[in-house]
């Protein structure tokens, strides 16, 4: 075999490499839209805005026991700031009715506790992704892998449209079960259980639970559609 053959064979190995390489940092782009698109879809819901308007909704039910719209919107308004800020449970735990009684109990006070630490940790997962992104890109610019990381986005997008389209008609269908098999996978079992007459319950029924997987649900299949028609290969 000749020096040039070996030289050709050498180069077709490499290329046959890239080749390779890149489909896989793309589908690892892929892999990350929906991360990234569900997790800010999520931030971009947990705020004193949508408070407001959920709560407002013409259709959204009352509080048997009594809260006014207005006094949900104040007390969720602190829980919100609890998950968000670097308080410790006693922002919550100092609460006080007008009559002295803690706005909550021992046991929703476990839960909040419980919750600020998954959100914390999807924050991470956020930030990480992001990251990821941001470093992908960077390498397929200066790498030449454009493209691929390019059809990965798009492909992602799509990813995200076809997972969160399969949710959404069983959140519709079933919410039930799906928010139960939700909350035990993040929680453990009975924790995140409570009495119709705890303040968790009277202030976010399972009808804000269903509205908060619709609404990130679809906001994140809007981004994804943005994704995979904007980016989709051009000849």
């Amino acid at each position: 075999m000749s020096d040039e053959q070996t030289e050709n064979g050498n180069t077709q190995v490499s290329i046959n490499g890239n080749i390779r390489r890149n489909r896989i940092l793309s589908w690892v782009v892929a892999l990350l839209v929906p991360i990234v698109l569900v997790l800010t879809s999520m931030r971009l819901i947990m705020t004193p805005v949508f408070l407001e308007f959920e709560y407002n909704l013409p259709n959204f039910p009352p509080d048997r026991y009594g809260f006014t719209t207005e006094e949900r919107i104040d007390l969720s308004r602190y829980a919100l700031d609890y998950l968000l800020n670097s308080a410790d449970i006693s922002y919550l735990g100092d609460l006080k009715f007008a009559n002295g009684s803690p706005v909550y109990n021992e046991r929703e006070l476990v839960h909040m506790v419980d919750v600020k630490k998954a959100i914390r940790a999807t924050q991470w997962v956020r930030y990480f992704s992001y990251v990821a992104l941001l470093a992908l890109w960077i390498w397929a610019y200066r790498a030449g892998w454009l493209d691929a990381y390019i059809a990965g986005l798009s492909r992602g997008g799509w990813l995200t449209v076809g997972v969160l389209a399969f949710l959404l008609v069983f959140v519709v269908l079933s919410f039930g079960v799906f928010f139960v098999a939700f909350h035990n996978v993040f929680f453990d079992p009975g924790t995140w259980i409570f009495n119709y007459s705890d303040t968790l319950i009277r202030l976010f029924p399972e009808r804000f639970w269903r509205d908060i997987f619709v609404y990130v649900g679809v906001l994140s299949m809007g981004a994804g559609l943005a994704l995979g028609f904007g980016l989709r290969k051009r000849k």
